[in-house]
């Protein structure tokens, strides 16, 4: 059998050419030139933003609107015994189209008409035009 000579066997035993003007790179820097490329680095971000879920704003009838119009009105009466009340609101997102509704419980410290909110004595202040209802104490 007629063996077939290996291939760079002149030059497999030597050792690597050392470089006069650079010095060897570390080990750690020779494998970072191996290490993952994320090309698409604020894809999966955007990808779970845009599949995260927000409720669009429910707009209330003229009914609906009245009584909560009449709950303000009793608020406005009963405002010097601070009572406590819960309000169901809109949150509107800050990064994309919608919101949540959520609520918020707490004792009442001011209703400003003129600037149509209502600010609780926790610092919360909710915006009367995205409040859905108000329970509590008001009777």
């Amino acid at each position: 059998m007629n063996q077939q000579p290996f291939p760079y066997e002149d030059i497999v035993r030597l050792s690597r050419p050392r470089s006069a003007s650079h010095p060897p790179m570390p080990a750690a820097g020779r494998a970072a030139q191996f290490a993952p490329f994320a090309a698409l680095t604020d894809y999966h971000s955007a990808v779970r933003e845009a599949a995260r879920f927000t409720d669009e704003r429910i707009e209330l009838d003229e009914n609906a609107k009245a009584i909560l119009d009449e709950k303000l009105l009793l608020l406005q009466q009963k405002l010097s015994s601070h009572p406590e009340i819960t309000i169901l609101y809109f949150q509107p997102d800050a990064k994309k189209a919608g919101g949540f509704y959520t609520h918020a419980t707490g004792f009442l410290k001011k209703i400003d008409l003129y600037q149509r909110r209502i600010i609780l004595q926790d610092g919360l202040t909710v915006p009367m035009d995205d409040i859905m209802d108000i329970t509590g104490l008001m009777y």
